[in-house]
């Protein structure tokens, strides 16, 4: 491939690039095992849905639903296809609350993710009645969500780490504004 065949992104330069062009044949450069998330706190006054891993055999913590950013796809867009994908339902009033960075290990693999976390509500609001959703991750495994009300202590952790404080925080400030 010739530097006038590179894609406009790879003919930018820059240390990422010019590193990526030197890898041999079939191999990713590290910056590529940095993946994309799209998670959303869906709420209800000061409830949030999230994801129950103790409920389908996972140990006991609490994570908001979402997913993998795709490749060109933006990730609001991409919250909102996944809990589509996840629960069969719409969001709406869609907002970006922060970006968080979260390493951590997992079956004997290290992992790191951004985190695009955003902010939603139900389009269809009777869902906020239900204590439990059921619904089925990408790959088919059964997903249990439940409502956890921000105010009270949580009796398992929530991940990404820095979320709590961060929803506690936004809840803070919507109560301040009523």
């Amino acid at each position: 491939m010739t530097t006038r065949d590179e894609p406009a992104w790879a003919r930018r330069g820059g240390p990422v690039t010019r590193a990526a062009r030197q890898l041999p044949e079939g191999s990713l450069p590290s910056w590529a095992w940095i993946r994309p998330q799209a998670l959303a706190a869906i709420r209800a006054g000061s409830r949030v849905l999230v994801q129950d891993y103790a409920a389908t055999g996972g140990p006991p913590a609490y994570r908001p639903l979402g997913g993998a950013v795709d490749h060109g796809e933006l990730a609001e867009d991409a919250a909102v296809r996944e809990i589509r994908e996840e629960l069969g339902a719409d969001i709406t009033d869609v907002r970006l609350l922060a970006v968080l960075e979260n390493i951590y290990s997992k079956d004997d693999k290290d992992w790191h993710e951004i985190v695009f976390m955003f902010e939603a509500r139900f389009a269809d609001s009777s869902l906020e009645a239900a204590e439990r959703l059921v619904g089925v991750e990408g790959d088919g495994d059964r997903i249990e969500a439940v409502w956890l009300d921000m105010s009270e202590p949580l009796d398992a952790p929530l991940y990404p780490t820095g979320l709590l404080e961060l929803l506690r925080a936004r809840l803070a400030a919507v109560a301040a504004e009523d």
